[in-house]
């Protein structure tokens, strides 16, 4: 019996000094706060740039590489965006069918350190397209982490704005950048 017990201490002091039994944890866990959001939509037309942009405060503790809340999601409300004058304002607003969709969604997960920065799935949700990223890069800065997202009115099943009897055209492309603020 001594024999038994003695072979199971030795066994269990085996266990825990090869690290098979020890309790796992990552020194990789980190807590990212945001608490302001800006997002920018860029492109071309046949007159020049266009920046329509949107920041607004919100407070979210997202957790990376954790078992907890390792998910970030938000409501962004359309009607807020500014392209610096009221008709860029009023056309973009038309195009994403602001009284039909009011607001966008975004939504990431599974979010894990990359190097310096971050990989996650991302979920763009706008009118009613949902846009899915898989390994999406979020460059990670001391005041922000932030991602662009290259588009096509195309594939939003959109068409860019045209006025004036087509002398002022605004090409497919768009570019989406959005940061997120860390405190």
């Amino acid at each position: 019996m001594k024999t038994r017990f003695s072979i199971l201490i030795m066994g269990l002091a085996i266990f825990f000094f090869f690290g098979s039994a020890k309790p796992t944890f990552s020194a990789e866990d980190t807590t990212l706060v945001i608490n302001k959001i800006k997002i920018e939509i860029t492109g071309l037309s046949t007159v020049g740039k266009y920046n329509c942009s949107n920041t607004f405060s919100i407070k979210d503790t997202v957790y990376i590489n954790s078992i907890k809340k390792n998910i970030f999601n938000t409501e962004i409300k359309m009607s807020d965006f500014d392209c610096g004058n009221k008709i860029m304002t009023k056309d973009l607003q038309g195009t994403v069918k602001v009284k039909k969709f009011p607001n966008s969604t975004v939504y990431m997960t599974d979010i894990k350190p990359s190097g310096q920065n971050y990989k996650c799935n991302l979920n763009f949700l706008i009118t009613n397209k949902t846009l899915k990223y898989k390994d999406f890069i979020l460059y990670n800065t001391d005041k922000k982490i932030e991602g662009t997202l290259n588009l096509k009115f195309s594939d939003l099943e959109m068409e860019a704005p045209v006025k004036m009897a087509g002398l002022i055209k605004v090409k497919d492309e768009i570019v989406i950048n959005f940061s997120l603020y860390k405190n």
